[in-house]
């Protein structure tokens, strides 16, 4: 079941990767987490995951902004989060495949978080299939999938970064989209960003659950080397943030309070 799970993280057509993480577990044939606790199945070398030729990648700048107000700006937005969510599976896959040693509830946590970001993605294809598009009509940014990158050394500085930095960053966005997307009367797309918004919450918190874990076993305050993590890597985190949201994902209101004033570093959009 290993080698499925590497097969997974390889694929390159979206609607398989999503299809084949939508059966993992299914039957008999169930993932062994021992054996990913036990020996990573990605190296150092092993940095990019399988991904569709289009959308074609372009700097964060070169993203066209589009209002909401016509239909090619809601699927731009649509696309945007859809490419998020792309990227966020196998975000996920890699956090499982990456790092040994750790308990074998982490990876069950990540591959189920992988199965998520899967659902969240077909959602949006499924709409944008809807409005008359398709994943990979628009230019798009790498920039989620070169934090993974820069994080693929430590577990610790991954689940700090990525989840608890970029992921996190959505719990703070969508509300916002899904007020504007009420606004043009789009309430199918607004629903389904409720549904992923809701969910990745959870997706948060298990990043902070880990994180904390193995602060405590390297005997390190969270608080504080949360905050020390971010002045390491450049990160400023941009208010407002939805408390709420990030306090039941598990995080100290400190933890961010102390992290500046301006845009992240490590775009999320």
């Amino acid at each position: 079941m290993s080698a499925d799970l590497l097969a997974i993280w390889h694929e390159a057509d979206p609607a398989r990767k999503c299809a084949q993480l939508a059966a993992l577990g299914n039957g008999s044939d169930r993932p062994d987490l021992a054996a990913l606790a036990a020996q990573p199945l990605l190296g150092p070398q092993q940095l990019s995951p399988g991904r569709p030729h289009k959308p074609v990648l372009v700097s964060p700048r070169e993203v066209p902004r589009r209002g909401l107000g016509t239909d090619a700006g809601r699927a731009a937005l649509i696309h945007a989060i859809a490419h998020i969510e792309f990227n966020a599976i196998n975000l996920a896959l890699d956090a499982a495949l990456r790092f040994s040693g750790m308990p074998e509830p982490y990876y069950a946590d990540w591959l189920s978080v992988a199965q998520d970001e899967a659902r969240h993605f077909s959602m949006l294809s499924t709409r944008l299939g809807q409005m008359g598009y398709q994943y990979g009509d628009f230019p798009a940014h790498n920039g989620l999938w070169e934090a993974a990158e820069k994080t693929a050394d430590d577990v610790l500085t991954r689940m700090a970064l990525v989840p608890r930095v970029l992921e996190a960053r959505g719990l703070d966005v969508t509300p916002q989209m899904i007020l504007r997307l009420q606004q043009v009367r789009d309430v199918e797309t607004a629903d389904l960003l409720k549904i992923i918004l809701q969910e990745e919450v959870r997706h948060v918190a298990i990043g902070t659950q880990w994180f904390a874990h193995l602060c405590r076993a390297r005997g390190l305050d969270s608080v504080s080397t949360f905050q020390q993590l971010i002045r390491e890597h450049g990160v400023r985190l941009q208010g407002p943030f939805n408390i709420e949201a990030r306090s039941a994902a598990g995080f100290d209101p400190a933890e961010w309070n102390a992290c500046g004033d301006g845009d992240a570093a490590l775009e999320t959009e």
